[in-house]
């Protein structure tokens, strides 16, 4: 028999007599949020630490991933496998190279050091794909993790684990001579005891099928992530130990010899209650049809004896102080009221209770959130039991007329001007009011002398600006140089999706003399902010702008080596379809279409629920994320949340979801527009593309939307289409009413499933759209993962977004639907839409068309531009400013 050997700087040599492979998975951008925040940081020394800490707690395998979309996950993945092989003490165990990219993994490949094992490779791209990245993997001299999944998706049963695992091993080790010893097969862990009848036999077919690989496919690992197993039970840590310890019990005995599981997740298999031990192994081997019935019995037995016994009785028992902390720590508002009250009777005034009591238990929530031990929808919820014993206190507070509570400093945030979004505006100012900063909140679309003057007016210690569309970003230098005009000098803290520390430090900072700051996420605020007002804060505001100025030396040196190829070579290499082959298939149903009341139900399944955590800070993709061992926990609670909201939104019919869309007959033009027609052949739009001009290597090509769309040139008849869909209607009146209530955790909430579901509205109608409306992929069946990985036939790009960055294309697209007029989603000054809850776009059908970057362009296309719409220069540039070269 041959064992799987695999090495760091020492051997890893696993023999039956080994005892199970723990992998540890906390250097993985998707598995901590403490190691995805250093790494954005370039906090390299820092994250090795995390390494460290996994192989002084017993990982014999290290997990390394940076999959994550804001990350350069080839260059991370270099930098970080280089520095750990500089740590003897971190890199005398083995690497697990994981990522879902194969450039990534080969670039790890290249440069880690002893024998790793890549993770991972399947045959959900087909079989050539398949053999060639396992020939790669072999010629490197690495061992492989082979998940159970092929082109028809993951093996959820028995049969299904076999098939894939037979023919993987067949093409491995039969036909490109892979050692079998490296081979370990990933068999996919489900949940049991969920409560339908097709998740019963997850355990057991997992188990089941362990013995059959190991039985017949010799010399192979086995492996899997455990916690997976007892999601169904999430929040009662007492079961969940268990199963975890049942089913690597019966797992390991089967043969699985590696996996993830988290050794503080584990009961000893011989101290387990006789009851439940029981129990669970009904459960995990399928032994009685009650079997889910029974155990979630004896859990909520078991919770509503022990649990609620220590929240009713056990907390309560505390001094007054830590009751109040407790309950700002835990987010609960259960017995808040009572407990402020009796501070109150102890306290000389009112203002005490918030100066100390509150205080005192809110600066417990931001050392745990500063430290990484809380997380954001904690925090937010904490601030909402903090809000309603503020309130409570309130006319107390009147009565004796004292108005000298201190506070940290006054923090003045408004999303600027044009723009209407304010999820992390108001994280934020909930974050900072958490840290006893006072709050003034001027909303949304505010004009640069409204934040002036209000800064002005109540004496502010930090404007805070915030702004989602590229427009914002305009606007945002335009409030800097009027402060500077006015020569004021508060200092000024920049955030929103499409800001950066460069535009800050390139476009920002040099037009204001005070101190510019760009804050990335909720988490940076209260330590920005306390530094910039701190009595030492002339040297942070010093060290700030060297910092500033540096980066932008840099980054405008690092600009000018960038080349650029002419608009008339980019057009002349353009990507090339051919047309006098292609099917151009024509619309069922042309024209423009209106949907006043879409039923959100229809939606849900097209849900993309992982930007919902991350508008949370919660970082890793659904549903993994629900089961991740450092955020699953709170991400579970914060889901079962929204979708307590989310149900009575659709149960009360409390949004409503509106769409318009149209299909027309359309051919591009040399000058790279998109020509749109009616049916009788009248122009209706031009829609103006943009192409690439960065300098490619020889013989790539430089795509522009136009190209997918066939030229006028070539005698065949085209289409395109539009769209507008809102959610909105309605977000804002739920919101308020859970503001008016100091509920900010809810509002968010409701302002995040607006969001939610105007995106999945966008992808449910596209779905419509190719295979009813236009009908060019009738027999379309994706899943949800498919969908959201764009793995249908076309394209629906949005004006703003890197295809198509223009914002004022939107003109265009509200001119030819009237959208307006027809759906009330408005366009304000800056182009943002309104309600908030809006996606609109273009449709382009041909299967060839696919997602792309303009990127930078260069002056000539500008110019080009500005003559093709007939707009002036200057005002071109305005709007494409952050697209020139």
């Amino acid at each position: 028999m041959k064992y799987l050997k695999l090495s760091g700087l020492e051997p890893l040599i696993i023999t039956p007599e080994s005892n199970f492979i723990n992998v540890g998975e906390r250097t993985n951008v998707a598995g901590s949020k403490k190691f995805l925040r250093l790494i954005k940081e370039e906090k390299f020394s820092e994250a090795l630490d995390i390494a460290r800490h996994q192989v002084e707690g017993g990982a014999l395998v290290l997990d390394v991933n940076f999959d994550d979309g804001l990350l350069d996950g080839k260059a991370s993945m270099v930098k970080f496998l280089n520095l750990i092989a500089s740590e003897p003490d971190i890199s005398r165990i083995p690497i697990m190279i994981d990522s879902s990219k194969w450039e990534i993994l080969e670039a790890g490949l290249q440069v880690v050091q002893g024998k790793c094992v890549v993770n991972s490779i399947s045959l959900k791209e087909g079989e050539e794909e398949f053999k060639n990245h396992a020939k790669k993997v072999k010629r490197y001299g690495a061992a492989v993790i082979v998940m159970a999944f092929d082109e028809n998706g993951q093996a959820d049963n028995y049969d299904r684990r076999i098939e894939i695992c037979r023919r993987s091993y067949d093409i491995l080790f039969n036909e490109i001579g892979f050692p079998s010893e490296d081979i370990i097969f990933d068999l996919n862990i489900f949940p049991v005891a969920t409560g339908m009848e097709e998740h019963r036999r997850n355990a057991l077919d997992f188990i089941e099928a362990t013995k059959w690989v190991k039985e017949n496919l010799p010399n192979v690992s086995v492996s899997g992530g455990v916690s997976n197993v007892s999601f169904s039970f999430r929040g009662n840590d007492n079961v969940r130990e268990a199963m975890h310890s049942v089913f690597l019990y019966h797992a390991i005995k089967a043969g699985m010899n590696m996996g993830i599981v988290n050794p503080s997740m584990l009961e000893v298999y011989d101290e387990i209650p006789k009851e439940l031990l029981d129990l669970v192994e009904d459960v995990m081997l399928d032994r009685r049809d009650d079997a889910t019935e029974r155990l979630l019995d004896y859990s909520e037995r078991v919770k509503s004896t022990k649990k609620e016994l220590v929240e009713e009785l056990e907390w309560r028992k505390e001094p007054l102080q830590n009751r109040i902390t407790h309950a700002l720590v835990k987010g609960t508002d259960r017995f808040i009221i009572e407990d402020v009250e009796e501070a109150r009777q102890l306290s000389s005034r009112p203002l005490d209770v918030i100066e100390i009591n509150l205080m005192t238990g809110m600066g417990v929530v931001g050392d745990l959130f500063g430290s990484g031990k809380m997380f954001l929808p904690q925090v937010v919820k904490s601030a909402r039991v903090m809000k309603k014993a503020v309130a409570y206190l309130q006319p107390f507070i009147e009565a004796q007329k004292d108005q000298t509570q201190k506070t940290n400093g006054k923090i003045l945030m408004a999303t600027v001007k044009g723009d209407v979004h304010d999820i992390g505006k108001n994280i934020v100012s909930v974050v900072l009011g958490c840290n006893n900063y006072e709050i003034i909140d001027l909303g949304v679309m505010v004009p640069a002398e409204k934040i002036i003057q209000a800064a002005i007016d109540n004496n502010v210690d930090v404007i805070g600006l915030s702004g989602l569309i590229t427009p914002s970003l305009d606007e945002m230098v335009h409030v800097a140089d009027e402060l500077q005009r006015k020569n004021l000098h508060f200092p000024l803290m920049i955030g929103g999706a499409t800001t950066s520390k460069a535009h800050t430090a390139v476009k920002i900072a040099p037009k204001y003399g005070n101190t510019v700051v760009h804050v990335n996420d909720a988490s940076r605020a209260v330590g920005v902010v306390s530094q910039l007002l701190d009595r030492n804060s002339e040297k942070y505001q010093e060290e700030l702008k060297l910092d500033y100025d540096d980066f932008r030396e840099k980054f405008l040196n690092r600009q000018t080596d960038k080349e650029y190829v002419s608009i008339e070579e980019a057009r002349n290499q353009k990507f090339k379809i051919d047309w006098e082959n292609e099917e151009i298939k024509t619309p069922e149903n042309m024209g423009i279409h209106i949907i006043e009341n879409q039923d959100l139900n229809e939606l849900l399944d097209f849900v993309d629920w992982t930007p919902f955590f991350r508008s949370w800070e919660l970082f890793g993709k659904y549903p993994q994320i629900l089961t991740d061992e450092v955020v699953g926990e709170h991400a579970t609670e914060l889901f079962s949340d929204a979708q307590k909201i989310l149900k009575k939104i659709l149960d009360e019919k409390l949004f409503t979801a509106k769409g318009i869309f149209g299909i027309f007959p359309a051919n591009s033009s040399e000058n790279d527009d998109v020509e749109v027609k009616d049916e009788r052949g009248n122009e209706l739009a031009i829609f103006r593309t943009l192409r690439q001009q960065h300098k490619k290597s020889e013989g790539k090509e430089y795509l522009a939307l136009s190209d997918f769309i066939a030229p006028k040139t070539s005698g065949k008849q085209d289409y395109v289409g539009a769209f507008c869909v809102t959610t909105g209607f309605g977000t804002e009146e739920l919101a308020q009413k859970y503001y008016d209530d100091q509920d900010d955790y809810n509002a968010i909430i409701v302002k995040a499933l607006a969001d939610r579901l105007a995106e999945a509205f966008a992808e449910f109608l596209h779905y419509k759209v190719r295979t009813e409306f236009w009908g060019y992929d009738k027999e379309e069946n994706l899943r949800n993962e498919d969908l959201i990985a764009e793995k249908y036939l076309g394209i629906r790009p949005a004006p703003g977004y890197p295809a198509c960055p223009d914002h004022l294309e939107k003109l265009t697209i509200w001119d030819l639907l009237k959208v307006k007029e027809n759906i009330g989603v408005e366009l304000t000054e800056s182009l943002a839409m309104f309600p908030t809850a809006a996606v609109s776009g273009y449709y382009f059908g041909n299967p060839k068309a696919k997602y792309f970057g303009v990127g930078k362009i260069a002056e000539d296309q500008l110019k080009d531009f500005a003559e093709r719409k007939n707009i002036d220069l200057e005002f071109a540039r305005k709007w494409l400013s952050p697209n020139l070269a």
